[in-house]
C-alpha cells in the first residue's frame, strides 16, 4: 500500500493510500478491503468509476463484498439488504 501524505491549504493533513489497482478489478466487482481498520466495500461499477462503502450490513454484520452488484445497488447476501453505492443509502431493508 502506498501513502502521499500532503498538507491541506487549511493545513490539515491529507493522506492518500493506494489499495487497488484499476487493472486488477475488471467492471462490476465487489472487492473487501481493511484500510486503518476499517472494513471497505470497494466496488468498480459498470461505469468504470470506483465507489467505496463500509463493508457492512447494516441489518447485521456481515461483508457487503460478498454480495451481488446491480448497477449502482448492492445487495447484502445474507439478508438481501440494498444500498445504494454512491451514497451508501438504504435502499430497502432485508
Amino acid at each position: 500500500m502506498a501513502t502521499d501524505d500532503r498538507l491541506m491549504s487549511d493545513g490539515a493533513r491529507a493522506v492518500r493510500r493506494v489499495v487497488a489497482r484499476a487493472d486488477e478489478n475488471p467492471l462490476g466487482t465487489l472487492v473487501g478491503l481493511v484500510v486503518e481498520d476499517t472494513a471497505i466495500c470497494l466496488v468498480r461499477a459498470g461505469d468504470g468509476c470506483f465507489y467505496a462503502l463500509r463493508d457492512n450490513c447494516t441489518h447485521e454484520d456481515y461483508p457487503l463484498s460478498d454480495g451481488e452488484l446491480d448497477d449502482f445497488t448492492v445487495e447484502c447476501a445474507r439478508h438481501g439488504s440494498r444500498f445504494d453505492i454512491r451514497s451508501g443509502e438504504v435502499l430497502s431493508p432485508p
